[in-house]
């Protein structure tokens, strides 16, 4: 790899941090490209190297973030055969991501894909990447012939969603605790 890649790449880090900063505390409308380009100590016109607009970073942004939960729950469930502690483990480490307070998960859950007409649709289909493998998730468990899996999907992805709404690091409950219960919550009624 060559100087002036590792730079780009480098140069290309701290703008996506910086923006994600930015868009999570300000919000993405009011957030202009200037203000990237101060944050990371660069001229305004010289950000547009980099991305070509400010859409191209919220993509940009949207993508790693996903990647970053969608890895974290892969990998949480992935040693475990039991249907009940994967659906366990993947709601400790969803509530885990959700509840980091990372700028980057933040813009995920603050910043809608209508919000970016531009890239609606590819916004969308990052978020649809987690939900299929979250699909699956629930897809696997045993439940009575009456629980309809779709609906407990979103009822357990609006509920770890939420999370970061209400969530204290200083509460009754550690992050990985609430998706735990979460999930032991529904298993009693509806497992089989």
């Amino acid at each position: 790899m060559d100087a002036k890649a590792t730079r780009s790449n480098s140069r290309n880090d701290a703008l996506l941090d910086a923006a994600a900063e930015l868009f999570a505390a300000q919000g993405f409308k009011a957030t202009s490209m200037r203000d990237i380009a101060k944050a990371v100590g660069m001229l305004p016109g010289s950000i547009y190297y980099h991305f070509a607009s400010k859409d191209d970073l919220l993509l940009a942004i949207y993508e790693a973030g996903v990647d970053q939960i969608t890895a974290t729950f892969a990998a949480a469930i992935a040693p475990l055969d039991d249907p009940w502690l994967r659906l366990e483990a993947g709601m400790a480490a969803l509530i885990r991501a959700i509840t980091d307070a990372s700028s980057t998960t933040s813009v995920i859950f603050k910043v809608e894909p209508s919000d970016v007409p531009k890239y609606e649709a590819e916004l969308i289909a990052f978020r649809d990447k987690f939900e299929a493998l979250f699909r699956t998730l629930v897809d696997e468990l045993p439940l009575h012939a009456w629980v309809d899996p779709h609906l407990l999907r979103l009822m357990l992805l609006g509920a770890a969603n939420h999370a970061q709404l209400w969530y204290s690091p200083k509460g009754r409950f550690a992050a990985d605790e609430i998706g735990q219960h979460f999930a032991r919550l529904v298993q009693a009624p509806i497992g089989r």
